[in-house]
């Protein structure tokens, strides 16, 4: 030892090293030093992990050494294959000799010793040295003993045989290695806590001599892997290490026997293993780089789409093994999108679609203008959104689709390899807006893309086949249009062409078969030739053979199957025929995995179909369109999609009045009355669902109630916060409230299991439909293409059915016509002019519709004088005053007038029983202090309309009409803004509102109250919950307005306050007169407080009371302008 160091001590402390590389190419699971300080003892360091720069740190004091040691020790670094228990020493790095003195020559400062190269490059270490006093009781190790165990000689003798193999190239030395690991093996039984290190040494060898072509068999080297694995769990320390050195005898053995198993399973040890690896790390260097993860990415790209469950499972993995920015990753996104397609074609789940939409949109934006591929990916988002218009009938997908279409075209130019395929993609999306839209432009456009696209398709071009089917699909749409027979005999013959090129295996074939079978009957209906139609039935059964039970096409094989036995029945009038046409109707509609809006549309034919041949599943085919109606418009996010979406079936409109038609014809009456409910107001219906009160399940499931209401309100606010002009945020939006949905569902099928609740909200049947008559018959009036008719609901018995013989559909609508040019004549009279044709009009209304009611009301339900009804109209109905139905004449004895319906009866207007049922039941929440605010608008807004003058003298009226027990507050003039009339809404339960009132008869839901600074739109009511609302005075023109596409669904801004929480709404049918409106507001109040209590219940008699106050001193059609509704 140097000098005199007595009582004194070495401190030496490893830091760090550097080119620490193995001759054996081997990943160490980590580097350690090794000091012996003499022959009988040494100390080693921690081991640790090798970085990627083949660097390690330690910076551990290595050992505090008494003086009395050797002054020669030698220093060694080792790799060792093991982070937990170690077998044997490793793999010497290297070993060099020195001495104390001369490492504590180095003063302080830390210094480097290096060892020999290993190819071409110098280990080395960084130390520091020094002398240090003894601070009692010291650690002075540790310090191994250096006697080692046989199987750790013969592991250290292995793996020197192994390096030199690795350096020479020598066979006989990896034998000797082999044989050396297999004996350690041998000794190392199961159950032995080195059996895993052997395993993986004798496995390494072995792999090493296959890739070198030395030894054969990988099969059991790659077993030797999968058992270490086993021994070496997640959470063991070398598990990371045992994941790599199985995918990689996974990958050669992959290259030299290629099976998808093997890459595969490859696939997913790396998306195990690289979150294991940290970065920086040696391991993770070698696995993430292009030789390890980078190739089992490439191959798994190369396999072909596998659209099973773990397929796509693998794409998934696959993808997560590129982040964004990867070199395949735009290639893993293009594999995910087609398995995912693949699968949906398949089973049909729109979730699948969704998926590889989005994985399109990541393609596109990760793939820039400019970019060769660009037009490829275009067609590919597109094709994925065109499924889901199939599927789900959006109208923006298919805008969309055209679009991306379009621009795909744009980047395929003449002469172009992918230009055949864009023509025929833009075609084929064409002739579908040309079904939607019916625009001959798109069709005849369509049928040129098609022609150019086969005109770059030669014989032996193996996308022919496909333009052909296109072509001709594009010919026989228009030739339906402009029944041209020559259209239809060469689309005949391009399907025979194309059905020869498909193979009877192939994927497609089905769909070739059914479009040769639709062309057919075409055919047939022109031509009367027996055999065209069995080929087309013949032709329709080899595609349902061979499609699997769940194909979402089966639907589609299903419908032209009908089409086939339908177009035979009608020529050869044979009953059977005909039940098979009905019943390829049901399995088509019913067929679970294909798209709501195809199967709407397979019942809405149904239904005309047994109509028209006066078969027995008319009312079948009813209800399943209405079941399938109402699942669709639950997955749109929004009320204005969902009135879309409704709009789109548009020969489906009257299908509600029909199918009431239809069970009134079947005498049953009380079936009619729950199909026309069904039917109905289902804008009113859905949103309402969010809003059901929960009183009885509260008491009964507390904690199932709870999560109802949560979720509702999710499903409500997302309503709100799906309107995104972004189709990526919109698809994602839409994502998001699908899976709110499907929660939402799952509770709503939980709840139903509880007794009691298994029709919690179904469809409400008759007995749950009559409460809406407790206090007065409901007279539901029905407009169908085959009958009119009322049907009433009484108070109590059976429901009566009042036939209208001499009215048809078609006299209705001249009646609505009349009324409305006679409402606009009469404005342009003078107050005092006798409204003639106006008269006659409500005497009609009397004589033909109101006066047979009336007789089953008086004669058959003894309904007193005075008594309130309840009138529900339908389709045309909505459009005429039936209130205000008068015969106009005097008595027969001459003892005075005829009464008229208002004198009868107290008559109140509902959108629907449900409406009325709702706001029953929430009149019974009634308990707060009454407060009522009077809302005017006389200069509204911009472009809202002009001076109303006489609005604050309106408010200044019903302020000194209204009971002093009410808390009363005026909002006018710059006060009455959208958010201040919204906030009023909500906080008061009575309400007056003088403004101007616009209908939307074309976008119903944007009809609003003009205010000072923007529009109070029925969408703003209908989101302003107001569960305390009890009575709201609409002073405003059309506010009881219905939509003019959509009558049945009863969309105006008084049904939209009804819906928001007022019990009893007054609205207006047309324009009011803004001088003469006082008379009637001041007469209802008057009537409505004269006892001083303040009851929304007493509206409709005020009201019927006021009418017939001022009917001397207002013009006739001011007069019967206003309505009531609700309780």
């Amino acid at each position: 030892m140097p000098g005199n160091l007595e009582g004194q001590y070495i401190k030496l402390e490893v830091i760090s090293g550097k080119n620490l590389r193995l001759l054996s190419w081997r990943i160490p699971a980590g580097i350690y030093v090794s000091i012996n300080v003499d022959s009988r003892r040494r100390w080693k360091s921690a081991v640790r992990m090798l970085s990627s720069d083949s660097s390690v740190a330690w910076n551990d004091i290595a050992m505090i050494l008494s003086p009395d040691v050797s002054p020669r020790l030698t220093l060694e670094a080792w790799a060792s294959f093991e982070l937990g228990r170690a077998l044997g020493n490793g793999e010497l790095i290297g070993k060099l000799e020195t001495s104390w003195h001369d490492m504590l020559n180095h003063g302080d400062e830390p210094f480097v010793l290096s060892f020999p190269p290993i190819r071409d490059v110098y280990p080395s270490l960084t130390l520091k040295a020094a002398v240090v006093h003894a601070c009692g009781n010291e650690d002075i190790g540790p310090l191994d003993s250096t006697v080692y165990s046989e199987i750790g000689w013969r592991t250290y003798a292995a793996h020197a045989q192994f390096t030199r193999y690795m350096k020479s190239g020598s066979v006989s030395t990896l034998n000797d290695a082999v044989e050396h690991f297999q004996y350690v093996l041998d000794k190392c039984p199961v159950g032995h806590p080195d059996r895993g290190a052997a395993l993986t040494n004798l496995a390494w060898a072995r792999l090493q001599g296959y890739i070198q072509k030395d030894l054969q068999d990988i099969d059991s080297t790659t077993s030797l892997f999968h058992d270490a694995l086993a021994l070496r769990p997640q959470g063991h320390p070398d598990h990371p290490l045992s994941l790599y050195h199985l995918t990689e005898a996974l990958n050669w053995r992959y290259i030299n026997q290629p099976t998808p198993a093997d890459i595969c399973e490859s696939a997913r040890l790396y998306h195990e293993l690289l979150p294991l690896c940290s970065e920086g790390t040696y391991l993770r260097s070698i696995a993430a780089g292009d030789n390890g993860v980078g190739y089992v990415i490439r191959e798994c790209n190369n396999l072909p789409t596998d659209a099973s469950d773990e397929g796509i499972q693998l794409r998934r993995i696959v993808l997560e093994l590129c982040p964004l920015g990867h070199q395949h990753c735009l290639s893993a996104l293009d594999k995910l999108s087609r398995a995912l397609d693949s699968r949906f074609t398949q089973c049909g789940s729109i979730d699948d679609l969704n998926e590889s939409i989005q994985c399109c949109r990541d393609i596109i934006s990760l793939c820039p203008e400019g970019c060769d591929d660009r037009g490829s990916y275009l067609n590919n988002l597109a094709y994925s959104i065109k499924y889901r218009f199939n599927h789900q009938g959006n109208s923006d997908d298919l805008g969309e689709v055209i679009s991306l279409y379009e621009e795909a075209l744009c980047l395929h130019p003449v002469g172009h390899e992918f230009r055949d395929v864009s023509l025929d993609n833009l075609g084929r999306a064409l002739r579908t807006r040309f079904k939607q839209c019916d625009d001959i432009n798109d069709i005849n456009r369509a049928i040129s893309l098609c022609r150019e696209a086969l005109e770059l398709n030669p014989p032996g071009n193996p996308n022919r086949a496909t333009t052909f089917n296109n072509l001709a699909a594009a010919l026989q749409n228009r030739s339906e249009k402009l029944h041209d027979i020559e259209d239809l005999n060469e689309a005949i013959d391009l399907l025979r062409e194309s059905l020869q090129l498909k193979q009877h295996d192939h994927p497609e074939r089905h769909a070739y078969l059914c479009n040769l079978s639709a062309a057919l009957c075409s055919h047939f209906t022109e031509s009367w030739k027996n055999d065209t139609v069995e080929e087309a039935i013949d032709l329709c059964q080899q595609s349902l053979a061979a499609l699997h039970p769940l194909h979402p096409d089966r639907s589609i094989s299903h419908w032209w199957l009908q089409v086939a036995y339908l177009s035979r029945y009608q020529v050869q009038r044979n009953p059977g025929d005909l039940s098979l046409a009905v019943e390829n109707f049901r399995l088509a509609s019913r067929h679970p995995t294909q798209g709501l809006p195809p199967r709407i549309i397979v019942s809405s034919n149904w239904t005309v179909v047994a109509e028209q041949h006066g078969h027995g599943s008319a009312l079948e085919a009813y209800a399943t369109f209405f079941e399938l109606l109402d699942a669709h418009m639950v997955t749109r996010s929004s009320i204005a999609a969902r009135r879309k979406a409704a709009a789109a079936f548009r020969d489906a409109r009257m299908l509600p009045v029909n199918a009431a038609s239809c069970a009134l014809r079947h005498h049953n009456l009380q079936e009619a009355v729950e199909l026309v409910e069904q039917g109905r107001g289902q804008q009113w219906s859905l949103a309402s669902r969010l809003r059901t009160p929960l009183e009885d399940l509260e008491s009964r499931n507390p904690n199932l109630a709870h999560k109802f209401l949560a979720l509702s309100k999710c499903l409500s606010d997302a309503q709100v916060a799906t309107g995104s002009a972004d189709r990526a945020a919109a698809d994602r939006a839409a994502i998001e409230y699908r899976q709110l949905t499907k929660e939402w569902d799952t509770v709503v099928a939980e709840i139903r299991n509880i007794q009691d609740f298994s029709r919690f909200l179904l469809p409400p049947s008759y007995d749950e439909l009559r409460v809406a008559a407790r206090n007065g018959p409901v007279i539901i009036l029905i407009a169908s293409e085959y009958s009119c008719d009322a049907v009433i609901v009484p108070t109590a018995g059976q429901p009566h059915h009042v036939p209208f013989p001499s009215l048809t559909l078609a006299h209705l609508e001249m009646l609505k016509n009349n009324f409305a040019r006679e409402i606009r004549h009469a404005g342009l009279m003078g107050p005092t002019e006798l409204r003639k044709h106006l008269r006659a009009l409500l005497r009609k209304v009397w004589n033909v519709i109101m006066l047979p009611i009336v007789n089953v009301l008086q004669h058959n339900l003894k309904l007193r004088r005075r008594s309130r009804i309840w009138l529900c109209p339908t389709a045309a109905f909505t459009s005429i005053p039936l209130h205000a139905a008068h015969p106009f004449r005097t008595k027969a004895d001459r003892s005075g007038r005829e009464p008229c319906l208002e004198d009868l009866y107290i008559c109140s207007y509902t959108p629907t029983l449900s409406a009325l049922i709702r706001s029953g039941q929430t009149i019974k929440m009634r308990g707060m202090t009454p407060s009522f605010v009077a809302i005017g608008q006389s200069e509204p807004g911009a472009g809202q309309g002009t001076v109303l003058p006489a609005v604050d003298d309106e408010l200044k009226l019903v302020h000194k009409l209204i009971p002093p027990t009410a808390k009363f507050t005026t909002l006018s003039g710059d006060d009455a803004t959208r958010a201040g009339a919204l906030e009023a809404l909500q906080n008061n339960t009575w309400v007056h509102l003088a403004c101007h009132g616009k209908q939307d008869r074309k976008q119903p839901y944007y009809s609003n109250f003009a205010m000072k600074d923007k529009p109070l739109t029925l969408l703003d009511i209908m989101d302003n919950d107001a569960p305390h609302a009890e009575f709201a005075f609409l002073s405003a023109c059309h506010t009881a307005v219905g939509d003019e596409e959509m009558p049945d669904e009863v969309i105006h801004l008084a049904a939209g306050m009804q819906f928001s929480g007022f019990k009893s709404v007054i609205g207006t049918l047309w324009a009011v007169d803004d001088a003469v409106t006082k008379h009637v507001v001041e007469a209802f109040y008057e009537n409505m407080f004269k006892e001083g209590v303040i009851d929304c219940t007493r509206a409709a008699s005020s009201l019927n009371y006021a009418t017939d106050a001022v009917k001397k001193i207002i013009p006739l059609e001011q007069k019967i302008v206003f309505i009531h509704i609700g309780v």
